[in-house]
């Protein structure tokens, strides 16, 4: 079976709502600085989406409310859990073939001071076609907007890639801007050579999510997930 479809398949099977593949090559640079060589050893990425629950992201606007916390806590915990069983299933499939894989995990920090992981799942999606990145700095898919949690396996197996990077469907909007409690994004556009801090300051949200933590164990934000036109049509 040809190695596209198999993973295809399995992706498709274990419930995966996005699938792409990405060339890695006209990112290496900002990769190398990301995650350093262990990344960049990969020409190309898969990448995986999973939708979170309509329903418990549209309650986020009342997220003061434990029970609404919870579910959607819940949500995002039991959404990166899928996405690692997946990853690492599809880790193993390359392998099989006699190719590398390395399953990057779908929320790991790797550097407490840039806050980030070892490698972007947002450029990844963007890299396969699968959705722009909008001013919220959050993949931004045309089918359910950022409402997405995403993973990602970088490969070196000869895979088709699906896409290219989407042209930015934001325009004027700024809703998520104007909607975010710490004023953590600036309302740029994404550009691909600059830095995340054009457009978005992680300290900011790192703060707030810390402070609000210490009244309540279950506190979460998510508003700029919830606001987003393209997810809530």
């Amino acid at each position: 079976m040809q190695l596209d479809y198999q993973i295809r398949i399995m992706a498709e099977h274990e419930g995966a709502d996005f699938f792409g593949v990405a060339d890695l090559s006209r990112a290496k640079e900002a990769i190398t600085d990301q995650g350093g060589e262990i990344c960049t050893q990969y020409p190309k990425a898969i990448s995986i989406g999973i939708r979170l629950p309509q329903t418990i992201v549209d309650e986020l606007p009342n997220r003061d409310n434990r029970a609404v916390a919870v579910n959607y806590r819940h949500a995002y915990d039991i959404t990166n859990l899928r996405l690692d069983l997946l990853t690492s299933k599809l880790g193993s499939i390359i392998q099989q073939e006699g190719y590398k894989a390395l399953p990057v995990p779908a929320s790991e920090r790797f550097d407490n001071e840039r806050i980030c992981a070892v490698f972007s799942h947002k450029l990844a999606a963007n890299l396969a076609g699968l959705g722009w990145i909008g001013k919220s700095c959050l993949l931004i898919t045309p089918e359910a907007g950022p409402r997405v949690r995403w993973a990602t396996v970088l490969t070196d197996a000869p895979l088709t890639i699906t896409g290219e990077p989407m042209e930015a469907k934001c325009g004027e909007c700024n809703e998520c801007v104007e909607i975010c409690p710490v004023s953590a994004f600036t309302g740029e556009p994404f550009r691909e050579k600059e830095a995340r801090e054009e457009m978005y300051d992680a300290r900011k949200c790192e703060e707030y999510l810390y402070n609000a933590d210490e009244d309540d164990d279950w506190a979460v934000c998510g508003l700029c997930i919830y606001v987003c036109p393209h997810g809530r049509k």
